[in-house]
């Protein structure tokens, strides 16, 4: 396993980022337990939760069974980086949502005790929060930061002012501010090229795409079998619009002798300030197969080929639209 730096900052974490959207919700805490067991043996250290991840409202049920798992001891929490995610609703109160400090105090005090430790390694903004200032949110992070219950702060769905605004008010306030960003990035969806990334490496942030495959469409979709989640309409959806860039993508990854999940994910590690593509494993087969991905080497030609299939922005803004 390759280690790489978060953003700017002094922090390793792999070049694969183990998520956990699935735990409770479609993994049983069985197999919750075993997959978190092999990514450790694996050498994936970066795990990323939410509070809201697990399908019941308020009971931040994947953040319990994580918990569950830490708690077993044998030197698991130390081995791991640990992240997990602020903004969204936790209760059917006016508060009990967003980005306001008396949110983010109780919430990651809640997050604190369901995952049973002292201190989350990364939170994470899971959304921006239009009606709250820097000046309260940072005020509120430095707050936790200060009692060591937060070592860093990312975020998470920003566009790229946002992100240049929020680490603009920390400088006055000389706090680190954003470390990373975590964003849909995979080859159907290539927005974030336009500006996301260039602010992400113009300060020092390390990108942690999520959906890499694009809910499995690029796992392989023309095959007969199909999983659940394949089946899901927006999919469906997917399917008819990109059918045909689909067949070629995968009559490009069979010339690779490659499966076209581990191409979709070799890609994202090909690009410019990508720290880790988020996994998202539902069996310990879909786990260890993404281990491949890591061992891929995508040719110039390979990625113009692509770039072809998949076309982006064709570059970052204004280029991308202006002269």
């Amino acid at each position: 396993m390759e280690y790489i730096s978060l953003g700017r900052s002094g922090l390793k974490v792999s070049r694969l980022c183990l998520g956990t959207m699935n735990f409770g919700a479609h993994t049983s805490e069985k197999d919750s337990f075993a997959i978190m067991d092999k990514a450790q043996e694996l050498g994936i250290q970066f795990f990323d939760t939410a509070n809201v991840y697990g399908g019941k409202k308020g009971e931040g049920v994947t953040e319990q069974i994580i918990g569950r798992w830490l708690a077993q001891g044998g030197g698991r929490r130390e081995r791991i980086v640990l992240a997990t995610k602020v903004y969204g609703s936790m209760g059917d109160g006016p508060n009990d949502r967003g980005l306001s400090a008396y949110h983010i105090r109780r919430a990651c005090e809640e997050s604190l005790k369901r995952l049973q430790t002292d201190h989350i390694d990364l939170y994470q903004m899971h959304h921006v929060d239009r009606t709250t200032s820097w000046e309260e949110i940072w005020q509120a992070m430095e707050q936790l930061v200060g009692e060591g219950k937060v070592i860093y702060v990312g975020s998470s769905n920003f566009a790229a002012w946002h992100i240049a605004e929020a680490n603009r008010v920390a400088v006055q306030r000389h706090f680190l501010g954003l470390i990373s960003e975590q964003s849909l990035y995979n080859l159907t969806s290539r927005t974030i090229e336009l500006e996301v990334i260039p602010v992400c490496r113009a300060l020092g942030l390390g990108v942690i795409p999520w959906s890499p495959l694009a809910s499995g469409f690029l796992g392989g979709m023309t095959k007969e079998i199909k999983t659940v989640r394949r089946m899901e309409e927006n999919v469906q959806q997917m399917m008819m619009r990109y059918r045909q860039s689909l067949e070629a993508y995968e009559t490009f990854c069979a010339g690779l002798d490659e499966s076209p999940a581990n191409v979709a994910l070799a890609w994202l590690l090909h690009q410019p300030g990508v720290t880790a593509p988020i996994i998202g494993p539902r069996t310990m087969e879909q786990l260890v197969g993404c281990m491949r991905s890591l061992e891929i080497t995508l040719s110039e030609e390979d990625l113009m080929r692509l770039d072809a299939i998949w076309p982006g922005p064709k570059g970052q803004a204004p280029e991308a639209y202006a002269w």
